[in-house]
């Protein structure tokens, strides 16, 4: 699918352009989300450059993703998709920055750029250039990534209330260490993952200050760009924070296991010293007395049978009541 935004009297339009139709010439900003292969070649026959290829964008070579041919820079960058699930994932995408317009291509929906066209339905286009579109979207992707940082924090932060507190209710079971060991999991796999986009943010924003005379962008947008640099720059070292408090709250999660292991072992000694001089003594004589009264029962060796059952069902229950299992 295309969609394009065009400048039309004094405003930026957005227009979705169906398969095998013209792409407007007053498009200021292409947007490729998933496209067929004739799409491809109707933006390449617009803008005049190539349209990498999904293969082409998941490359990690620094040289494949951030490069200038013929005046067009192509900068690919990795963003956090379904932050708010439990299976975040990284989508690549691809802007193409050519004579003062912008082509992104895309195959996953991304928060920033809904966000993005949401603003521009009522911007007034004025002076718009692919340049300036591309620093919106960019500052939108940092903010982003700033939400999900902030919000990560405060998971983090009610997680660790969780595996320190002091209800006496709520302390033990091997459930609760579970569940708590899977949601830092999570929390720990989301902060790897904004960390990683924020690496191939700030590369890219990196590339386009150092290409900032050949992409002529004026001076407020170097200072925007230097702007972005320090802010990713802060995102990653409070990422670095939490992924140490993240590994602070697995090391104390799995010490508290331990202790209560340790705990249950300690009863199940403490059973077996108190068993063994019973055991002891019956070992000696072997219940081998000529008077013993349920011998001569009827019903004894069923009798015996069940309290051999009830022996190892009863504790099994009391294990499972007291979470030890």
């Amino acid at each position: 699918m295309i969609n394009a935004y065009c400048m039309r009297q004094g405003a930026l339009e957005h227009v979705t352009v169906p398969a095998g139709e013209t792409i407007p010439a007053e498009a200021i900003w292409i947007d490729l989300f998933r496209p067929e292969p004739d799409e491809d070649a109707s933006v390449e026959a617009t803008l005049g450059i190539a349209v990498p290829t999904r293969e082409e964008m998941v490359e990690i070579e620094p040289s494949s993703r951030l490069r200038a041919e013929n005046g067009t820079r192509y900068m690919t960058a990795s963003l956090v998709c379904h932050s708010d699930s439990d299976q975040p994932m990284l989508a690549d995408v691809t802007f193409i920055l050519s004579k003062g317009r912008l082509a992104t291509v895309r195959y996953d929906e991304t928060t920033p750029f809904r966000v993005l066209a949401g603003k521009f339905d009522q911007l007034q286009a004025a002076g718009l250039t692919g340049e300036r579109v591309l620093m919106g979207l960019l500052d939108t992707i940092i903010d982003r990534a700033a939400d999900i940082i902030e919000r990560l924090g405060a998971e983090i932060d009610g997680i660790s209330r969780r595996v320190f507190e002091q209800d006496e209710a709520s302390v033990g079971g091997s459930q609760r260490f579970r569940v708590l060991l899977r949601e830092l999991g999570r929390r720990g796999d989301l902060a790897s993952k904004v960390r990683e986009s924020l690496v191939s943010i700030g590369r890219l924003v990196t590339f386009l200050g150092t290409e900032g005379d050949a992409a002529r962008l004026d001076k407020d947008q170097r200072a925007q760009l230097k702007s972005m640099q320090r802010d990713v720059a802060s995102l990653n070292d409070h990422l670095s924070y939490l992924g140490n408090k993240i590994t602070f709250l697995l090391d104390a999660t799995l010490g508290m296991v331990s202790i209560e292991q340790n705990n249950i072992i300690k009863i199940f000694a403490v059973l077996s010293v108190v068993l063994m001089p019973p055991t002891l003594i019956a070992s000696v004589y072997g219940m081998n007395f000529q008077y013993m009264p349920e011998l001569d029962e009827r019903f004894g060796y069923p009798l015996a049978l069940l309290a051999m059952l009830a022996a190892a069902v009863v504790p099994y229950l009391i294990f499972k009541w007291k979470k030890w299992l």
